[in-house]
């Protein structure tokens, strides 16, 4: 029979659906990227409205009790969610990411285990039901400690290299084929005298593998491992939604969970790696930056603030390239500052954006927005890397392992085949750092000894600063 409160439902469930694959559209350009996060806002205000149904069905003193804890759920989560957007820097973006990932898989992870626990009391859990709550279990639980491991390198609670022991791989591998074992057994057995106990140690067990899988991951690859958490944020998702029945969560989750896959991918790509790879090469250890590591040793010319703001103020063109230094420095509006006083001379600028710069994908994007530089200035690295060849100067505002040669140069070289920057070609070449530190890959960039190429070193905003006021000067 088909009520008013299930015709509503459906309905809210339908628009709600239906914006958020409208947001992750409009997410796809800065342009739009505002109207996407309002109406995927309402789109999560549609969601979970129909919620109040159920509590209305409920009698008595229940009524009065599941309200009270509804409302306090989102009292709280309002809260947290409005204090991370007022007060996280944007630097500390990747971190708050690989943080709310985690809260999905963690969401999933305790829906799921309370659904167990429930139908196993009251013997509604049969083999179908229980499919998808032990996939929720399984996924969730990666995904939950999976990203606190990501959350922990990129905010430095954990050593940003690999943490590897032997038989790490077999080990992990050991604890996959135990928890899928003991999810099949319990979807067999649900009802089973030893089913609490099994489900316990599988809950653990997912816990343990996610953890485990992320710490020989290196902090160079935490832009891929964020955007894989994504997708499994998204699968357990998904699996909740076979075990509430729900039709927002199995579409929302899918559109999470591929969107997440995709981006993992095109990541991976862009450093010219598989996501095998990136998950079990050990890929930024002591290991892996060998004798190739320190082939481009050499001396290295450094410039002072006043020499490199005359070449700024002599060129007709000027390609900047951002990197995580950039956002350390918080130098984006310094950078919109200098940029903006070249523009008035005449000097032609854009900037080019690599997939993997930053710590999570769009970062750079991100950071530039907020500093107002225009969309149509940014370009993609196959947009404009021919473009360096007959361009005055670049700007390297803290990156490093995106500009290095040794890429397309040093076939020994752990990022070798990786698409690079082309900034040796342009005429000059100017690069601000603190110091010779390599990036996170940990080798030397041959870019630093190139004939071409200065070095200004220092705080990369205090630099910019001081670039601004003399060109302005001149």
């Amino acid at each position: 029979m088909i009520t008013w409160e299930l015709y509503v439902r459906e309905t809210a469930y339908l628009g709600a659906a239906a914006l958020f694959m409208l947001s992750l559209k409009w997410l796809s350009s800065p342009k739009t990227a505002r109207r996407a996060i309002f109406f995927s806002t309402i789109a999560m205000g549609l969601a979970v409205a129909p919620s109040f149904f159920d509590v209305a069905a409920t009698r008595g003193g229940a009524l009065v009790n599941n309200l009270v804890i509804i409302g306090a759920g989102i009292a709280v989560g309002t809260l947290v969610g409005l204090v991370s957007a007022y007060k996280v820097r944007m630097t500390a973006m990747p971190q708050m990411v690989g943080l709310y990932n985690g809260f999905g898989g963690a969401a999933s992870l305790l829906v799921a285990a309370v659904e167990f626990v429930h139908k196993t009391g009251t013997g509604e859990l049969n083999v179908s039901a229980s499919v998808p709550v032990q996939l929720s279990i399984l996924i969730g639980g990666v995904c939950f400690t999976g990203s606190m491991a990501a959350f922990g390198k990129l905010q430095e609670l954990l050593p940003g290299k690999p943490i590897q022991f032997p038989g790490q791989h077999v080990l992990n591998l050991l604890l996959l084929v135990a928890g899928v074992g003991l999810g099949s057994a319990l979807c067999v057995k649900p009802d089973a005298e030893w089913a609490l106990p099994a489900f316990g140690a599988l809950v653990g067990l997912s816990l343990l593998l996610g953890f485990l899988v992320v710490i020989p991951i290196g902090g160079a690859d935490m832009p891929v491992v964020i955007s894989l958490m994504n997708s499994y944020s998204g699968m357990a998702v998904t699996a909740t939604g076979f075990v509430l029945k729900n039709n927002v969560l199995i579409i929302v989750g899918c559109l999470v969970g591929a969107s997440g896959i995709i981006l993992t991918q095109i990541m991976c790509k862009a450093m010219n790696r598989s996501l095998a790879n990136v998950m079990f090469g050990g890929f930024g250890s002591a290991a892996a930056a060998g004798p190739a590591a320190t082939g481009s040793k050499g001396p290295v010319k450094e410039a002072g603030v006043e020499e490199a703001a005359m070449i700024l103020g002599q060129s007709q063109s000027m390609i900047v390239v951002p990197g995580y230094g950039m956002a350390v420095a918080q130098a984006q509006h310094a950078v919109r500052e200098l940029a903006s006083l070249l523009e008035k001379k005449g000097v032609a600028v854009r900037y080019a954006i690599h997939p993997v710069a930053g710590r999570m994908p769009g970062h750079m994007n991100v950071l530039l927005a907020e500093a107002n530089v225009p969309y149509e200035q940014l370009f993609d690295l196959d947009q404009i890397n021919d473009d360096f060849k007959q361009t005055d100067v670049v700007l390297v505002v803290g990156a490093n392992d995106v500009v290095n040669p040794a890429a397309k140069n040093t076939p020994g070289s752990p990022i070798y085949g990786m698409p690079v920057f082309n900034c040796e070609q342009a005429r000059s070449c100017i690069v601000l750092k603190r110091s010779m530190n390599p990036g996170f890959a940990g080798i030397d960039n041959e870019l630093f000894v190139q004939p071409n190429t200065m070095m200004v070193f220092g705080d990369a905003k205090a630099t910019l600063t001081r670039m601004a006021g003399a060109v302005k000067e001149a």
